[in-house]
């Protein structure tokens, strides 16, 4: 049986298409996905993404834990409501889930983790947590909406109690502040500014329907991949797995190596790949017509190098993107094979689209139906 989020009958009175998501009943979107689309990229728009898990890191030892969990260092971290974008790692360096860990005191930290994952990641956890003084607290009391888009922090900040909408407005980007059980951090998934605010499920609805009032655009799933793929972010399960490691899915700026004592989970097996490095992740624009698909493959020079790892419509861009794990040594110029014919694409550097603005050359429009 699939799970319901406290929102679910509210997606269903906006007309919402349901599918599963994780085991969860989730809208993919509302009325038009291209409309969505284009909300968070000029307004703002909201999603609901109270399936996702707060887990909360407490004990003297929470910091030390999170030290030897994390492939980035929370050391960084010296002050509450700071937070950082992290990989959590298997033994042979790849990817159990990627998450952001925020600090709120020297004995707390909260990690936000993927749906899909979050029984794996609990299970690892605690078995990690083994010789620390340190307890796994999953927060199934609370659930997440997500405010992206240009006008989104003010739309948010309007309806904040007045001292926390103080301090959210001060915030800079991944940082956080919370009032009780309200949580408000300047993170996002879609390249555009906002919040994402994590609160007790029984007060979800009464604030989805007061953004609404507020000119708010509900937006599913469909949008936020097509806004996620044109920001240059990785999606677990398709970018990136166990079998892949941050040096190979372009989150190798989210290692640090800068404390040669700290021996963090899969650190021997990362510093073993980076010596002889196979694969490395780019970006790609199609040049002429057509779609581009999670695994299709990709060739250099005749011979296949890769394949796509997620690719798509952009709407921003009005064309074709996509970004794709080839061999370390692949050189462009590249092609794409899409129904048993080659097509050129072009290298790029995601990503794409930033705050509203297009960062790649123009691509080749995609006729639409």
């Amino acid at each position: 049986m699939l799970k319901h989020t406290a929102l679910h009958a509210e997606h269903l009175r906006l007309g919402a298409r349901m599918v599963d998501f994780a085991g969860w009943d989730m809208p993919i979107q509302y009325a038009s996905q291209l409309d969505e689309h284009h909300a968070v990229r000029t307004v703002a728009g909201m999603f609901d993404v109270a399936h996702m898990s707060a887990v909360d890191v407490l004990g003297s030892q929470a910091r030390d834990f999170l030290r030897h969990l994390l492939a980035n260092d929370v050391a960084r971290l010296q002050s509450p409501g700071k937070a950082l974008y992290s990989c959590m790692l298997n033994r042979d360096g790849g990817v159990i889930d990627d998450l952001i860990v925020y600090h709120l005191d020297e004995s707390w930290f909260r990690l936000v983790v993927n749906a899909g994952t979050t029984d794996k990641d609990l299970a690892w956890l605690q078995a990690e947590a083994a010789g620390f003084e340190v307890e796994i607290r999953h927060r199934r009391d609370l659930g997440i909406l997500a405010v992206q888009g240009p006008a989104a922090r003010q739309r948010v900040q309007a309806l904040l109690p007045p001292e926390l909408a103080e301090r959210a407005s001060a915030l800079t980007p991944f940082s956080a502040a919370w009032h009780g059980e309200l949580f408000v951090g300047r993170t996002g998934y879609t390249g555009e500014d906002g919040y994402e605010l994590i609160l007790p499920h029984d007060e979800l609805l009464p604030l989805w329907q007061a953004l609404l009032a507020a000119g708010v655009t509900p937006c599913g799933l469909g949008a936020r991949d097509t806004l996620r793929l044109e920001a240059g972010m990785n999606l677990y399960g398709q970018d990136m797995d166990e079998t892949v490691s941050p040096l190979e899915c372009g989150l190798a700026w989210t290692v640090s190596l800068a404390d040669s004592r700290r021996a963090f989970v899969g650190r021997e097996a990362l510093e073993a790949r980076q010596a002889a490095l196979g694969r490395k992740a780019i970006g790609l624009v199609l040049e002429g017509r057509g779609v581009l698909r999670g695994h299709m493959p990709v060739r250099a020079a005749g011979q296949q190098v890769g394949e796509l790892t997620s690719g798509g419509y952009a709407p921003t861009l009005k064309g074709s993107i996509a970004l794709a794990r080839v061999a370390a040594d692949a050189e462009p110029p590249f092609e794409v094979e899409i129904r048993g014919q080659w097509h050129a694409v072009r290298e790029v550097k995601p990503p794409f689209v930033r705050h509203g603005k297009v960062l790649v050359a123009s691509v080749a429009p995609v006729p639409r139906s």
